[in-house]
């Protein structure tokens, strides 16, 4: 049984152990344990899946709870995926924000598909700021 939380414990080590089993670890910088910690410290709303105590999903946002989150992050550790989490995940944000808001992402190339899947809409409009 998968237990979802909004106020578990976190360490940077548990949160780089699972973006490695995950395929967002390619993109995130998994060898920078104090990014990590910033990145698990100052995100608006985080949510984890365990299953017993191994921390096996996490989705982490940004939002100011009205208008708008950025979902920043959502990894399942890849023996779990294809099982619901990462769609229970969202459903996890949804339910804390208001009625009127959205959530935005941007998203890896390979995630796109997934996704679609479960309902996001493609924005071709995004415009990125460069650096």
């Amino acid at each position: 049984m998968i237990e979802f939380r909004d106020n578990a414990a976190l360490t940077a080590e548990q949160a780089i152990a699972l973006y490695q089993r995950s395929t967002l670890g390619e993109r995130r910088p998994i060898d920078n344990v104090q990014t990590f910690e910033a990145m698990i410290k100052n995100a608006t709303l985080t949510i984890t899946a365990w299953d017993g105590e191994t921390l096996v999903g996490i989705s982490r946002s940004l939002t100011d709870f009205a208008y708008v989150a950025y979902l920043a992050d959502l990894a399942v550790d890849q023996q779990y995926q294809r099982s619901g989490i990462g769609k229970q995940l969202i459903e996890e944000i949804k339910s804390r924000l208001g009625p009127e808001c959205m959530i935005v992402l941007l998203a890896a190339p390979k995630a796109n598909e997934y996704y679609e899947h479960i309902g996001c809409e493609h924005n071709p409009h995004a415009w990125p700021l460069k650096k």
